[in-house]
């Protein structure tokens, strides 16, 4: 069996600046005899939507620097060229392209209308490459084998109407790794995502801080623990008069039952799938 992680040809490695896709990185480094070796055919993109933890922000920073290898930040813009590249000084704090997305669109995502995964990550990444001169490639997401139904979506449809010249891959699921790998992995490190892991390895509040993908309880939790978590979401809520669910509860609603420490969610619901990665 060839080894998922070994580079032929165009590769971008789409990185959250989370642990999973971090350790993909790091597996393909690996695999490859280190980055000077595949430097010309490979690509390592964070794409921030500005709602990413500050934490978030210096783990892909240290990856960059202790790994020595080059991680382009870009970003949504509404205009044209559709993106931004920017740097860790310069990337945004205050969710502004995730808003200027939403003042575009005139509604809120929601589970069912998931367009932010989309424009604010998968379009910018394709137009920074595609600037650069790219006209086809793989695209590498960081799906572990224990998420079927993500791998299972992705290699159902690898290749999407909208990016006829790129294909998704799948390695982490290819090569077995599962949540308690990455677990392992990391704590062997001499550094890490400082955002803490649940019992069973999740990172609560890697990606957007206050994604309404996530579990009411997590979100709510995650409320009690940074109180000025939910301004923005409240704002843009308040911007538009919709909401980001469809539950009943705004995020102003759930601010209110942290501050109140009411526990009114289930706390074994499940996050809802998506294309954003860990």
């Amino acid at each position: 069996m060839s080894d998922p992680f070994k580079i032929d040809g165009p590769t971008c490695i789409s990185v959250s600046g989370g642990r999973t896709s971090m350790y993909m990185l790091r597996r393909v480094l690996d695999a490859n005899g280190g980055y000077e070796h595949i430097a010309g055919d490979v690509a390592i993109v964070f794409a921030n939507t500005g709602r990413e933890a500050p934490e978030t922000l210096e783990f892909v920073r240290e990856v960059a620097h202790r790994w020595e290898v080059p991680i382009a930040w870009v970003e949504y813009r509404a205009g044209d060229p559709g993106f931004e590249q920017v740097f860790y000084r310069t990337a945004s704090r205050r969710g502004e392209p995730f808003e200027a997305l939403i003042r575009k669109k005139q509604y809120l995502p929601n589970p069912v209308a998931r367009f932010c995964t989309v424009d604010l990550k998968i379009k910018p990444t394709e137009r920074f490459l595609q600037a650069a001169g790219w006209m086809e490639w793989d695209n590498m997401l960081g799906f572990r084998a224990d998420e079927p139904l993500r791998v299972a979506k992705v290699r159902a449809q690898p290749i999407l109407p909208e990016s006829p010249n790129v294909e998704r891959i799948v390695p982490l699921a290819a090569a077995g790794v599962s949540k308690s790998d990455i677990r392992d992995f990391w704590r062997a490190q001499p550094f890490d995502l400082t955002l803490p892991m649940d019992y069973d390895g999740t990172t609560i509040d890697g990606n957007c801080d206050g994604c309404f993908l996530k579990p009411a309880h997590q979100r709510v939790s995650a409320m009690r623990r940074n109180p000025g978590m939910p301004v923005w979401w409240i704002a843009m809520e308040d911007m538009t008069g919709g909401k980001f669910t469809k539950d009943g509860h705004s995020y102003r609603d759930m601010a209110r039952f942290a501050q109140e420490q009411t526990d009114l969610f289930d706390p074994n619901e499940e996050a809802i799938s998506c294309f954003c990665g860990d």
